[in-house]
């Protein structure tokens, strides 16, 4: 039996007052997922993130999905983004997350994302090749206002902390080490050379001042954060014997699977963060069986949008998702899967660690009529640790 994985980011959330105390999945009119739950199994799943992350990430949260235990395999968010971004990444090299950032004259943080910049690709050729102290500084521009910077040289380590801790008026972190190590100061003191000199090659960068005459806001400061070092991490096909396949726009996803060793399948338009190609994502879904076993489906509005506090937005976009799946419900001798990475609270506009629905379509069947965080309560799956969902999937489709 083939799998089919459909991630939907943020899909949880918890009960909203002006959703007559309904969460936006309990309130949205969603016929097909309902139909897939009457005749399947489902469950509640907790989520994984480390005591430090304090609520559920991307990353850790697919690696746990997938049946890789974070607390083994994890390589650091900036290495995923990364190989999303389609950098090469050689034995011994730093990756971080970036973004383009605001500072003023003070050197204060007035906007994480400098005003949510479009194109920063100027600005990424001006910052390229650096060298610093034999450390080369390698940037490539991502989705908007983000960007992927790599340090490539020798004794350089990703036990070092990162500048961008998420908040505005205040200075950006200075990059410190992680642990007494000689890798590690030096890595955190050539870092910090470079931001500072990166710093004023962005000011004085001619799109900047034109931004500046704009009244928009110059991208004048890279926050960086996340290091990670590539991992030797198991193949998919090896760990599992199935032919594996990721359609996702989101770089991070993409970085995760393909560090799995899973085929990445273009999709026209799956590109950015609202997911206006559903019916494109579930047609590459259809075609790619032919020659995979297991396909992860990745959808990400649902996480923007709660993270926006737009829960009336989310509530409609899973409306979305529902009239669309139903193409999928009609695939033979396949799996279906339907769940999140993590839970986004609209009200917090943040990850939260409320636990995910899921349900499980094509092989059993429980007294659960609808699909929501409340009714999945009473599923037969019950509450499951992220981790565990997956060898429960491998059961099921070897029935």
């Amino acid at each position: 039996m083939k799998i089919l994985f459909i991630i939907i980011d943020g899909l949880g959330d918890k009960p909203i007052p002006q959703l007559k105390n309904k969460t936006p999945l309990e309130a949205a009119f969603t016929p097909n997922l309902d139909s897939l739950v009457k005749r399947g199994i489902c469950g509640l799943i907790e989520p994984f993130f480390f005591p430090w992350q304090k609520n559920p990430r991307s990353d850790t949260a697919h690696l746990a999905l997938f049946g890789y235990n974070p607390r083994v395999y994890y390589s650091g968010r900036g290495l995923y983004e990364a190989v999303g971004v389609g950098m090469k990444m050689q034995k011994g090299d730093v990756a971080l997350r970036t973004n383009f950032g605001t500072v003023n004259k003070n050197q204060k943080i007035i906007d994480r994302r400098a005003g949510r910049i479009s194109d920063t690709k100027p600005l990424v050729r001006a910052l390229s090749g650096i060298t610093i102290n034999g450390v080369k500084f390698l940037i490539s521009d991502s989705l908007g206002h983000r960007a992927v910077l790599i340090l490539r040289g020798k004794n350089i380590s990703e036990k070092i902390g990162g500048g961008d801790i998420k908040k505005i008026g205040i200075k950006p972190q200075k990059i410190i080490s992680l642990e007494r190590s000689k890798e590690a100061e030096f890595t955190a003191k050539v870092l910090n050379q470079f931001l500072e000199k990166a710093h004023q090659i962005l000011v004085r960068h001619p799109l900047n001042k034109k931004r500046k005459k704009q009244k928009l806001l110059p991208a004048n400061y890279l926050l960086v954060r996340g290091p990670g070092k590539l991992k030797k991490t198991p193949n998919f096909y090896q760990k599992y014997k199935l032919r594996a396949a990721c359609i996702a726009a989101g770089h991070v996803y993409k970085g995760v699977a393909k560090v799995l060793g899973m085929d990445l399948v273009k999709v026209k338009g799956a590109t950015g963060n609202i997911d206006t190609n559903l019916k494109s994502k579930f047609s590459a879904v259809k075609r790619n069986f032919k020659k995979h076993d297991f396909i992860f489906c990745h959808i990400k509005a649902t996480d923007i949008l709660s993270e926006d506090g737009n829960f009336l937005g989310k509530k409609k976009f899973i409306e979305k998702i529902d009239k669309h799946i139903k193409s999928l419900i009609e695939l033979r001798n396949t799996l279906i899967v339907v769940t999140a990475d993590h839970s986004t609270c609209s009200q917090l506009k943040r990850h939260c660690e409320t636990a995910i629905p899921v349900l499980i379509y094509g092989n059993g069947q429980d007294s659960v009529e609808k699909f929501s965080e409340r009714a999945c309560r009473r599923g037969k799956l019950g509450k499951v640790k992220q981790i565990h969902l997956m060898s429960k999937i491998l059961k099921l489709a070897k029935k």
